[in-house]
């Protein structure tokens, strides 16, 4: 009897010596959420070797890059709207620059978070915001010409927002700057779409916001709670405004300009749309229309101005990493590099973005998580922006607030698996799109011929020539699929 009471004594004391040492729960990883304005896949790493892109492509190194990403909508503020809600659009107004001030600001906090920002603040994170990540540059609500006003784009999500707008004085100011501490708006307009000026990283914007970033990142270094920090980068969003010393990375004579500067076969001008944007620079050299590209030579002037947009950003973000890692963050920071639409360089006649074609909707995308998690390195599955949300929680361990239209990423970057579907939807004025893994299919709402557009992306990348009317059974099945997906202001015009 004693040797069994000293035998359950024994069982006993293991246990709760067991439970003594039983190690803490791993802690909850941190993010840094970088968003990069205008940002085409126009990267070395993604096969252009002609780019300056040295930190962004390290990264994508020692992490996942995506090569098919696609945004919900091309323009910035209703792709960073799905971005951030998980959901593709379903009302007008979520394919509007103005959707965060329409459907966020001045509303009362909600069961339902407004962003994954704020369900990442509900689940014990700090939460930083700097720069543009929504659609205003300050995350307030105001007209380009106008004082900023104290209504917040995102009035839950954060716990604080941070920017410095410098002696350009206000966030829009600064957005649209030159070196001079004038802006478009101050100048009317009289002003060139790209600027060099012999000025060091804070003589632009964008230098200002790197600072406040090292800034916040070593504050956040000293709490004991997880973080979110987002920071959002201007450039290379126009003007193509960097200092100096990142145009003299380049000689002009040598870069390349599109190969398709025409209007694709069996296409309707409407579908590449206007240039407006690009016209807000009344100084420009030459103005493109879509009767008239612009010369050989000027094309080769502006992309030497989005390449030295791209180097400066990428010299910014290295030194944001830098930082991150000599803070010892990096071990446990998730960091992602996400692009908010493409642009077309003089693509398909057009320099700008606002289209349905793959150089509007396709961007960069990069995922690094802590450690060597990435499994995969180079991922060419069909993947979208509203996969982001849950790929954040997923990997952080927050479960989702509500059913999304995005779908977890985590398998594919850790072990190249995935139940995802290779398709991805986007959404602009009166027309909806539909990427497969070997074509793209658009059909427009409107009254010009042709209505629908396809496009074989085995044989033409480029999308060079719509082939819809060559394969009706084709085009009926892939319109199947497009229109379970479409959204009610589209049905309604049908």
């Amino acid at each position: 009897m004693k040797k069994s009471i000293q035998f359950l004594l024994f069982i006993l004391l293991a246990f709760a010596c067991k439970s003594e040492t039983k190690p803490p729960e791993t802690p909850s990883p941190n993010v840094l959420f970088i968003a990069v304005d205008d940002l085409r896949p126009e990267l070395g790493i993604y096969g252009n070797q002609f780019v300056k892109s040295p930190n962004i492509d390290q990264l994508a190194r020692e992490g996942s890059f995506f090569k098919r990403h696609y945004v919900q909508v091309p323009t910035c503020g209703a792709s960073r709207y799905s971005l951030m809600t998980g959901l593709r659009p379903q009302k007008r107004v979520h394919i509007d620059n103005g959707v965060f001030y329409k459907q966020m600001a001045n509303q009362m906090e909600k069961e339902r978070p407004e962003s994954f920002v704020h369900h990442f603040k509900r689940n014990g994170y700090t939460t930083v915001g700097i720069g543009k990540l929504s659609h205003s540059v300050d995350g307030l609500v105001y007209g380009y010409r106008e004082e900023p006003s104290d209504v917040k784009e995102m009035p839950h999500s954060w716990d604080r927002f941070v920017f410095n707008p410098g002696k350009w004085k206000t966030g829009w100011n600064a957005f649209f700057a030159y070196a001079n501490g004038e802006n478009r708006q101050s100048l009317n307009g009289q002003v060139k779409p790209y600027e060099s000026a012999a000025v060091s990283d804070q003589g632009y914007p964008d230098g200002l916001i790197l600072k406040s970033a090292v800034q916040e990142l070593r504050k956040l270094k000293t709490q004991q709670k997880p973080f979110f920090l987002g920071v959002g980068f201007f450039k290379p969003h126009l003007p193509f405004n960097a200092p100096k010393k990142y145009w003299d990375l380049y000689d002009r004579s040598s870069i390349p300009i599109a190969s398709d500067p025409f209007i694709p076969q069996n296409v309707h001008p409407k579908s590449v749309g206007k240039m407006g944007e690009f016209y807000n620079y009344k100084l420009s050299d030459e103005k493109p229309t879509l009767d008239q590209a612009v010369s050989d030579d000027y094309a080769r002037e502006l992309i030497h101005g989005y390449y030295a947009s791209i180097s400066y950003i990428d010299h910014l973000i290295g030194q944001l990493l830098a930082e991150l890692k000599a803070l010892d963050l990096d071990k446990k920071t998730m960091i992602v590099l996400w692009g908010d639409h493409g642009w077309h360089l003089g693509n398909d006649r057009k320099w700008g973005k606002h289209t349905l074609f793959e150089r509007s909707l396709k961007s960069a995308l990069i995922v690094k998580l802590p450690g060597r998690q990435n499994k995969l390195r180079e991922i060419n599955a069909i993947v979208e922006s509203v996969d982001l949300y849950p790929t954040l929680l997923d990997y952080c361990g927050i479960s989702p607030p509500y059913d999304m239209d995005g779908k977890s990423l985590l398998g594919l970057i850790q072990s190249g698996k995935s139940n995802k579907i290779n398709q991805a939807f986007g959404f602009w004025k009166d027309g909806i799109s539909i990427r497969t893994d070997s074509y793209r299919l658009t059909k427009f709402y409107r009254e010009e011929e042709p209505k629908i557009e396809l496009y074989d992306h085995l044989v033409d990348p480029e999308e060079n020539q719509n082939i819809a009317a060559d394969y009706p059974k084709l085009v009926d099945s892939l319109v199947l699929v497009l229109e379970e997906k479409l959204p009610e202001f589209y049905s309604k015009v049908r």
